[in-house]
């Protein structure tokens, strides 16, 4: 079998001792590839040569609206290439065609964005006292490592490179060890269509998180860590970036919560719901875990829920016609799975799924628990998975108080008519983001942004530019 190799310092190269990794298919457990497994020599050679790209003229003297046209190249490249890139991605994570290759071109747009913002970076001139010109400067950050996670692989890749590129940094990027193939495609698919990129503006490194994502975390020639993960790995690497008192832009875990009130759509409302937990297997940071509905409508959301997810057709990612592909790995699902047996000891009541699929791979079934209090682990933690917890409210206030008593604030959703509810509730709960009569929802121009343990900074949005910037104020006695 011949394996993919990884793009430091200007080529497609093996580890500095040769050592590969194992890169699997977990709808059936085969192995498709293998990729590098790269060693604290081939870290440091990869910093080395991203300060040398940073520091070259022929990037930092780069006409902004040049990265900008950098960008669009890109974005056409991964139109172009999306099929492809969407079938290796459901073939090595485990989600349907459909949900990769929507994600992928909604990489594709983001890099449009960010394109037309390449030239926009801009200062301010500043009223000071007596016969002075006072400005500021907005300049690059420089070296960024990027430790992108296996749930959606070149999407949350392209949603941290983007920025960077249009910023006028050089970009690591670090794919999870589970999940590395369409990262590496997309970067050879770059190359082919002859984007404009300098040499070591981007790379990618391969192998374990716990060895190459903490010695980029750690390491004094990266300017700044960019990571999508769990709350455990976010600390971690901040705890290693706060060594060298490197930035981070951290987007870590959600215990989403929808609200639903009696005077929902409650048609609409049990498809999203479906959607916001079913989707990539219920492997996303901002699934809609959690159903706070009010006791007047239970029974009947409940229904349609399951009525729903019963038409949703599981199996490989590949098939025609399936709608909840395999999980990324079958120790993954059986973590799932143990959480779920624990979180049942304390209370709930399963009125579909709980089980995994009698088949080869890493499958389980669509999972629906009701009568979850909100002491109980499966309301209050992170399962990453396709469970979701149902609790009842009768009184708007127990509502909120329930949606904020999480120690996450990723996304939540609130379903009602009612305008100035539907308002005050988006106010009043302590999440990064809101959505109100659809779930979930985001867009390459809007802050995807978590509270309290969900994260630090902003991803996407124009605001995103502020991490991968400088300021430099200037002063001048005229």
């Amino acid at each position: 079998m011949s394996g993919e190799q990884m793009l430091i310092a200007g080529e497609w190269c093996n580890s500095s001792d040769g050592a590969v990794g194992e890169v699997l298919n977990p709808a059936t457990g085969s192995i498709i590839t293998t990729v590098p497994k790269a060693t604290i020599e081939d870290v440091n050679r990869c910093v080395d040569a991203s300060r040398e790209a940073f520091n070259s003229k022929e990037w930092s003297n780069v006409d902004p609206a040049q990265r900008g046209r950098i960008l669009q190249k890109m974005a056409a490249a991964t139109y172009a290439n999306a099929k492809s890139l969407a079938a290796l991605e459901s073939n090595n994570n485990g989600k349907t065609f459909r949900e990769a290759l929507s994600e992928i071109r909604y990489g594709a747009w983001t890099l449009e964005y960010f394109a037309g913002l390449s030239d926009k970076i801009e200062g301010s001139t500043i009223p000071v006292p007596g016969n002075r010109l006072n400005y500021t400067l907005r300049q690059p950050l420089g070296v960024t490592a990027h430790i992108v996670p296996w749930n959606f692989p070149l999407q949350l890749a392209i949603r941290s490179i983007a920025p960077a590129i249009a910023a006028g940094c050089t970009v690591i990027a670090k794919p999870a060890s589970w999940t590395p193939l369409s990262l590496l495609a997309w970067v050879k698919a770059m190359e082919e269509a002859e984007v404009g990129l300098p040499t070591n503006v981007l790379q990618v490194i391969t192998g374990s998180g716990g060895l190459i994502g903490d010695a980029l975390a750690g390491h004094s020639g990266v300017d700044g860590i960019v990571l999508t993960g769990g709350v455990p790995t976010g600390q971690a690497v901040m705890a290693k970036a706060s060594t060298n008192l490197t930035p981070v832009t951290l987007e870590l875990g959600g215990k989403g919560a929808n609200i639903v009130f009696p005077d929902a759509n409650l048609r609409h409302c049990a498809k999203a719901i479906c959607f916001g937990i079913f989707m990539n297997a219920g492997q996303m940071c901002w699934a809609g875990s959690r159903l706070i509905v009010h006791e007047d409508v239970h029974d009947e959301l409940v229904d349609a829920i399951v009525n729903e997810i019963s038409k949703w057709p599981i199996g490989p990612g590949m098939e025609e016609g399936v709608r909840m592909g395999s999980m990324v790995h079958t120790s993954h699902r059986d973590d799932v799975l143990n959480m779920l047996s624990k979180g049942l000891e304390k209370g709930g009541t399963i009125v579909c799924g709980g089980k995994p699929l009698d088949r080869e791979g890493a499958f389980m079934e669509a999972t629906v628990v009701t009568d979850v209090s909100s002491d109980n682990l499966l309301f209050q933690e992170e399962l990453f998975g396709p469970v979701l917890a149902v609790t009842k409210f009768n009184e708007e206030n127990d509502a909120l108080n329930l949606a904020n008593d999480t120690p996450f604030g990723l996304l939540n959703g609130i379903w009602t008519n009612n305008l100035s509810r539907a308002h005050s509730f988006a106010r009043d709960l302590q999440s990064g983001m809101v959505s109100v009569n659809e779930y979930p929802i985001t867009f390459p121009q809007t802050a995807f942004t978590g509270w309290k343990q969900s994260g630090i900074g902003i991803e996407q949005s124009k605001d995103a530019l502020n991490f991968y910037t400088k300021v430099k104020n200037v002063n001048v006695k005229l």
